[in-house]
């Protein structure tokens, strides 16, 4: 094979397996829109709220300024796992139960209840569907 030929075939190759990911990516971008767009609530508002109720002293959280506890898990790329509290199905709905009363929702969860109230737990629920 000719100096030309083999490197046409790993440009070729490497653009390939660069591109193979991006679909993914897409893929996970749009579950996440469609989760926070289902939550119910507008994700800087949560933004906010996140701050406010002190989430940031148990959990790392993206975007928020001294958000970096390591009580609880980061909640970085929270829009692509499946499971909240590694029990429950993450979806829109379960997730803004969660916030609400974690332990009505697991009882032997180390997550406390904030006394967030509905509209504030959809926020913050539309805010950690942002994050891929």
């Amino acid at each position: 094979m000719s100096g030309p030929a083999r490197i046409c075939i790993l440009l070729l190759s490497a653009a390939l397996l660069a591109s193979c990911d991006r679909p993914g990516n897409r893929i996970a971008g749009r579950m996440g829109e469609y989760a926070a767009q289902n939550a119910g609530g507008v994700s800087e508002r949560g933004a906010r709220l996140i701050t406010e109720y002190g989430c940031g002293a148990c959990h790392t959280v993206p975007g928020i300024w001294r958000a970096r506890g390591r009580v609880g898990p980061p909640l970085d790329s929270f829009a692509e796992r499946s499971f909240i509290g590694g029990e429950l199905p993450n979806t829109p709905e379960m997730l803004v139960q969660w916030i609400m009363d974690p332990p009505r929702m697991i009882p032997a969860t180390a997550m406390p209840r904030l006394n967030v109230g509905e509209r504030d737990a959809r926020d913050i629920a539309a805010y950690l569907y942002t994050l891929h």
